[in-house]
């Protein structure tokens, strides 16, 4: 009883802080921010575009039109109000970085990095919207390049290195200056967010530059990177254009085979509700619809389209059976991805960058890639994308916390490769889960898609989508916030059993709570009691 009445003290002393300031920024303020753009020029190998106040509210534009087709809208309503000031730094003779810094009057003395997405050089604004209207000073950069694709990666090693590793760094570093410079002094915790390859670029930082960062909040993570790719167009290899026997349809993948799926797996959890909580117990058997010889039906799969099923959801092995990449989870299945994924009779488009412009050269057939090639891919690794270091005893030995979160109905990135990098972790510094709790959590979010969405109770403040994309209250409480869940794990010790997560209504939270949900850290397992109502979270438990 006294550390819960401890935990909701901490609670209401701290969510005051998160919340935006209404007052107006004093003139000392808007001085300091007219002025910051000329003192950058005195860090090495910056120079500065601009800094300029901005109000909390106002809706920001973005010229960079081809991040869109990498989620990253053309605009951002801003919610403080903060110094922004847009900065060029060079990382080498033939390369550089374009990154912003997000100062907001309501600093807390804490910095905050973000990462990027896909193969994009797209700053992610709702990513520093979120930060700074938390009271973090909060950084972000293009990744070395402008735009969605790899393209500029060919025959440019350094703008290569800049995506694997350095703009994360670079862009942590010169932040840092800026915020001592503009707030006079330096910040009090470092923090990190990001999803996806965000998520890569989190780790990363902690394998190789575990002083960044005192709390890393990673997602998703693209690990064993150029095998994740190799991965995604194994998927056409198995299922082929429209006039391949083995090809499957949008409308079966994302009618037949799911509901099938759930037909075989749902209830393994004890409740029927149209998500698997953990998808390892799915011994997913396709072979059910096959149809009887000589069929016309639709409501059935070819022998040829039932093995590509399968086949899709086995893990990959290498010429020498040597495992390249886990599983495809079932129950993943969504609207979302299926057609880039599974049925649009080509590799998706990161993989046809990457073995483009890293791999090969552009005028490679990427149709017709194979073991051969994914081998090939594997032993170039370059800058070790592969980002799979299972030594992170520096990290732990200053005290850093890492949190890291997978949608277990994730098509894009398989949930099951992050617990594998977890177990490898485990099994390389010889600690069992409860030592691995100390510094390390990886959480599984049952029913989510990639980052966010999907069926489950998929928001826990891992972002502003997953706040609600309204900073209340109720969504900055650490026992439903991930984000303020490591603040206070780093600051306060107190580190998070669960995240609660919450699916509301159509995704709208005016609309109302559908249900929620605990979701537990590995290797624990979300249970339903078998008593109670099943949209509750109480209703499960850690086991």
């Amino acid at each position: 009883m006294l550390q819960k009445f401890l935990l909701h003290a901490w609670a209401l002393s701290q969510l005051l802080q998160w919340l935006p300031g209404s007052d107006a920024a004093s003139s000392d303020f808007t001085s300091a921010c007219e002025n910051i753009a000329s003192q950058a020029a005195s860090i090495t190998n910056t120079s500065a575009f601009f800094s300029n106040f901005v109000p909390a509210g106002t809706n920001l534009t973005f010229d960079n039109p081809t991040c869109d087709l990498a989620g990253v809208p053309p605009f951002q309503v801003t919610l403080a109000d903060m110094c922004r000031v847009s900065l060029n730094v060079s990382t080498s003779d033939s390369s550089g970085i374009i990154m912003e810094a997000w100062l907001p009057t309501n600093w807390t003395g804490r910095f905050l990095s973000t990462g990027n997405g896909g193969l994009a050089g797209c700053i992610q604004y709702a990513d520093l919207a979120y930060g700074a209207g938390l009271g973090f000073a909060t950084v972000g950069a293009n990744n070395g390049h402008n735009g969605s694709s790899g393209q500029a990666f060919y025959e440019h090693p350094e703008v290569l290195k800049d995506f694997v590793y350095r703009s994360v760094h670079t862009n942590v570093i010169v932040g840092k200056e800026i915020t001592k410079m503009f707030y006079g002094s330096a910040h009090n915790f470092s923090y990190y967010l990001g999803c996806s390859t965000g998520g890569r670029q989190g780790f990363k930082s902690v394998q190789d530059f575990p002083e960044d960062f005192d709390g890393v909040l990673a997602g998703a993570p693209g690990l064993k990177f150029s095998n994740l790719m190799s991965w995604l167009g194994r998927f056409f290899n198995i299922l082929g254009t429209p006039d391949s026997p083995s090809f499957i349809t949008t409308d079966q993948w994302l009618g037949l085979i799911h509901q099938n799926v759930l037909k075989q797996c749902d209830k393994i959890d004890g409740v029927e509700d149209g998500i698997i909580e953990d998808p390892n117990l799915c011994d997913y058997k396709p072979e059910e619809l096959m149809c009887s010889p000589g069929s016309n039906s639709t409501d059935c799969l070819t022998p040829a389209q039932v093995d590509a099923v399968r086949q899709v959801f086995s893990p990959m092995y290498d010429l020498n059976g040597n495992l390249l990449y886990s599983k495809q989870q079932p129950g993943g299945e969504n609207t979302v991805w299926v057609a880039p994924v599974y049925t649009s009779g080509q590799p998706i488009s990161f993989v046809a960058d990457w073995f483009h412009y890293v791999v090969y050269d552009p005028s490679r057939d990427v149709t017709t890639l194979n073991l051969t090639d994914y081998q090939i891919a594997e032993d170039l690794n370059p800058f070790n994308i592969a980002t799979f270091e299972g030594n992170l005893s520096d990290f732990k030995s200053r005290n850093g916390k890492l949190m890291t979160f997978h949608g277990q109905a994730d098509m894009l990135v398989s949930p099951a490769d992050t617990e594998l990098y977890y177990n490898y972790v485990s099994r390389t510094m010889g600690l069992p889960p409860q030592d691995m709790d100390q510094f390390m959590r990886l959480y599984r979010i049952s029913g989510m898609s990639h980052c966010f969405g999907g069926d489950g109770a998929w928001e826990f403040g891992q972002s502003l989508a997953g706040a609600g994309n309204d900073l209340t209250a109720e969504a900055l409480d650490p026992e439903r916030n991930a984000l303020t869940a490591l603040v206070r794990w780093v600051e306060e010790g107190v580190a998070p059993d669960t995240l609660l997560g919450t699916k509301y209504v159509n995704d709208t939270p005016s609309l109302g709570v559908e249900f929620s949900r605990k979701h537990c850290r590995y290797p624990l397992r979300n249970t339903y009691s078998g008593v109670g109502d099943s949209s509750v979270a109480e209703s499960w438990s850690c086991q």
